[in-house]
Order: structure tokens, then sequence, then C-alpha cells
């Protein structure tokens, strides 16, 4: 990635992600780096075809590090978003200015005289979030954008390839942020489009192919990740390719024909290991969630790893590299704000799917990590992967174990089995499988009283949660039609033997999660 166009400086703004999947979108490649090894790489004499400084939660009143680096290079194309162009601003002898009020949330802009963009209406909407601002335009730039309140809202250089955004360009929210991001890329940078399907196709396999002529193991789950990096893998590597794929006793009916129909419709060698009775029998009795996933995720290790030896033992083969389906979200989110320069706060460490054992020795192959979930997906489209494979909606780890509210029992998770498929098949049946982001079922632990067959019936209580969502990191419940709810609370209550209610929850998150437990 080092060779990527576009550097985009982390300042640690919530939308640097969203930042780099825009500029994608209009076909530039771009990637994600720290501050620190932005300055690294600069004074060494690497630099990218444009940068970008993203905005941040720091102000330059407070934030006295020295960025002069950054604008080391008369030449060097730079945009500055939000706390980007203030630092631009100030860099300029530009005045930057404490906020009183501040602006945070849609506001209108106008473009002023000094600024045309093909398509663009002279005023438009766009996401603010910011109190500094920008009370002087440094000299030999121009205002090119201001807020209706007076604000300026974008500068641009009349001699230098730079431009600044008070706004934020990348999120959804902004009216005709991809034109805006183009005209800077394309007509203040100069740059050629260089990101596509096949691009991202070349590098996945590029990487796949340093592999040389060693095994390499996959710890298969299905789910579109796993299936595309095997799938492009295997394009290489061919039956130097192995997969292992673990019943935990804890999936659904349209989990186990999935993994059916790529055994038999693939070239994939994949090994289905069933371990589900041991998975149920270990989690008898535990009802917390936490200790729930600890125990399906060390249990999913010992599985895997006594077959792996096994495996080994058997072909008299050694693998040498572990695939992954990680995504460029999860290597952004272990950037650790300390000592390696970056400006947020970290999310979660990355880490080995299941959490294998380092005494493995395995080393790992990541074709995917640095892409996104619907780049990805765009690229199993480019392999030829079938439609539903690759629109798949996602589904934890640890499965119907964090499904079932409270202690797992076979019966339990016969209850969510039978009652999402039920769901499953709804949704194709009136076409909304792929209009919803996730659609779930969940066991509660609480009974209520109904009537069945003119007898009182004391039963369990299934919940469908249907969400609509962009990445999963936010998410909105799903407004669907009565007649569908109607239909899938009938055959639950009919078809499911055991339950006498069916809810719907209508819970965003945030506040709630996507999964229950």
């Amino acid at each position: 990635m080092s060779e990527q166009a576009v550097w985009i400086v982390d300042f640690g703004s919530q939308y640097t992600q969203l930042i780099t999947k825009k500029i994608r979108e209009v076909g530039h490649s771009s990637v994600i780096i720290t501050v620190e090894n932005a300055r690294e790489k600069m004074e060494q004499g690497t630099l990218p075809q444009a940068l970008i400084l993203s905005g941040g939660p720091q102000s330059v009143f407070v934030d006295q590090g020295d960025y002069s680096f950054l604008f080391a290079d008369p030449k060097l194309p730079i945009l500055g978003i939000c706390f980007g162009m203030q630092l631009i601003g100030q860099y300029y002898s530009g005045k930057v200015v404490r906020g009183t009020m501040g602006e945070y949330g849609p506001a209108k802009i106008k473009l002023t005289s000094q600024m045309s963009i093909p398509g663009l209406p002279a005023n438009i909407q766009v996401w603010m979030s910011h109190s500094d601002h920008l009370l002087h335009a440094p000299e030999n730039f121009s205002v090119v954008m201001e807020s209706l309140n007076g604000l300026i809202a974008a500068i641009k250089s009349d001699d230098l390839p730079i431009m600044g955004l008070q706004f934020h360009p990348e999120v959804e929210h902004s009216d005709h942020g991809k034109e805006i991001l183009a005209y800077f890329l394309e007509e203040v940078a100069n740059l050629k489009k260089d990101w596509s399907r096949k691009a991202m196709l070349e590098d996945a396999l590029a990487e796949v192919g340093q592999v040389g002529e060693e095994v390499v193991l996959c710890a298969f789950s299905g789910g579109v990740d796993s299936l595309v990096a095997a799938t492009l893998a295997a394009r290489i590597l061919k039956d130097r390719l192995y997969c292992f794929f673990v019943n935990n006793g804890l999936l659904r009916p349209q989990d186990l024909d999935h993994i059916e129909a790529l055994i038999k419709e693939t070239n994939l060698n994949i090994e289905v290991i069933d371990a589900s009775q041991t998975f149920l029998t270990k989690l008898a009795g535990v009802d917390d969630p936490e200790k729930k996933r600890k125990i399906i995720g060390n249990l999913f290790i010992e599985v895997f790893e006594q077959k792996v030896h096994q495996f080994e033992q058997e072909r008299n083969i050694h693998f040498s590299h572990l695939l992954q389906g990680t995504l460029y979200p999860d290597v952004i989110e272990s950037i650790s704000p300390h000592g390696k320069g970056g400006k947020s706060a970290t999310i979660k460490s990355h880490h080995n799917v299941g959490g294998l054992p380092e005494r493995m020795k395995l080393k790992l192959l990541e074709p995917l990590r640095f892409l996104f979930k619907d780049e990805v997906r765009s690229l199993g489209r480019e392999l030829g992967l079938r439609h539903s494979w690759v629109y798949r909606h996602p589904f934890p780890g640890p499965g119907i174990g964090i499904r079932v509210l409270g202690r797992v029992t076979p019966e339990y998770v016969a209850y969510v089995q039978q009652s999402d498929q039920i769901l499953f098949e709804e949704l194709h049946h009136f076409n909304l499988y792929d209009s919803v982001w996730q659609a779930l079922t969940v066991m509660l632990p609480v009974k209520t009283v109904g009537v069945k067959g003119d007898a009182r019936a004391y039963e369990e209580v299934i919940c469908v949660r249907i969400v609509g969502s962009v990445d999963g990191m936010t998410a909105d419940w799903s407004d669907l039609p009565k007649l569908f709810l109607k239909k899938v609370s009938n055959r639950i209550t009919n078809e499911v033997k055991g339950i006498t209610r069916v809810v719907y929850d209508i819970t965003s998150k945030p506040p709630g999660t996507i999964e229950w437990e």
C-alpha cells in the first residue's frame, strides 16, 4: 500500500475511514497513514501523489505539534478537511480563531464567484462538526465557499495545489461530497484514476503470490470475507490451500446449506469438522454472555488446532501461512495512538481470527486487509461468485450461542434455528433479503401466557430483529411491510413448537447493538 496515490493523514476524525472509501469510490487509490508514519516517510523522501489531512477532535490552539514537514514540498497537492483546513490556514499565516458558537450537523453553504465545479448548484447542504474556524484566509488563498452564517467553508490557493474544506465531504449527509473530492483529485491534484475492481484483484493476487510454493491453511467461516479471500487465494495456490470449517452446533440451516453448496460448486478444498456435541456440552448451564463467548472461542481453537495437527501428520505436509479475511477497518482500528503518531482512540486490537495461538507458528496471509466490506463484495463479483454468496448477511462467530439469551440448550438452539429459517425464507419470498443489512431471531429468557387450541399455553418468546446499515457501525431498525411481519409471526408460532409469542425489536444502534449479547 506504500504505492497508493493518496495518503490520508489521520488526525483522529471519526470520519477518517469514510474519506478513503469516498476517494476510492471516485476511482483513486488511497491509504490511511498516521502522522508519525507520514513524517518518517516524507523526511526520507517518499511522497504520495496527493495528501489529505483529516479532521480531528483537537484544536490548533492546543495541539502545538510541528507539522511543517507536510508542507515542505510546494508542488505536493494537499486537501485539508476541518482541522486539516485549520492547519493549512495557520501554516500559511491565515487567522484561525477559537469558536464561540460552532457549527454542528447539517449546514447550508454557497459557492463564491471564485469556484465553479461542474454539476454543483450554487447552494448545497453539507455536514459541519467544528468550533474553531478560519476568520481570514491566508494571503494568496481565495475563499471559494461560505456557510450561510458568514463563516469560511472552503479555501483554495491561487498558485499552489492546495485546498481546505471546513465541512466533511466524506459523509453521506454532505450533498455532492464525491464531486468535491473528485474536483480536488482531478482538477487540483491532476491525478489519473487508478482504482477499480481489476486493480483490487491484481493487488490481492500479488499478495497471495508472495507465498511461493508454501501450503496455506484457512479457518473458513463461509462468510463473504473468508469466501472471497479463499477464492482468490485458490487462483494462485490451487490445491495448496486447505479450508477447515468447524460446525459448532450453533449454526443455522442456511449456514450448513451454504457450506454444502460451496463444497459442490467451487474448487475449494473444504473439510467440515463436526464438533457440535462438544460445544453444546461445554456450554451447558452457562448463561453469562461473555463466558459463552470465551468458551466458544477457546473451544474453537482447541478443535481447530487438533484437526490441523492431525491433518499435517496424515498428509505429511506443513502449513506455513494462515489465510484470513481481515478487512481494512480491523487494521485501522488496531493502530495504536501511542508511539505510532495516531490521534484517535484504539477501538480494538487486531488479532488472529479465533485467537489462534502463536505456538502454531503460522505467518499471516491477509490479501483483503486494505479493503472495505463493499469492496470485498465487489471483488467477489469480479471473481465470479454468486450474488447470493457475496451478499449474505453478517453472522457472528459465536453464532446462536449469543442469540439464545441465558442458558444454551439443544432445545433453545433449535428454537432459534427453526425461527431463523422461517425469517430467512420469508425475506426471500417477499424479496426483502437484499434490502436489509442483517436479520435474525433471538430467544428471550422469559415465558409468556398464550392460547393454543383453546388451551392455555405458557411458552417461550422469539424476538425478530431486522436492521438496515451501510457498514454495521450504526444501524436503524427496518420498517418492513405489516403483511411480511404477520406472515413471519404466524409461521413461527405455528411451526416452532414451544413458541407462543413473537416480538419485533425497534431499537436502533446506538443506543442498542445489532446483536443482543
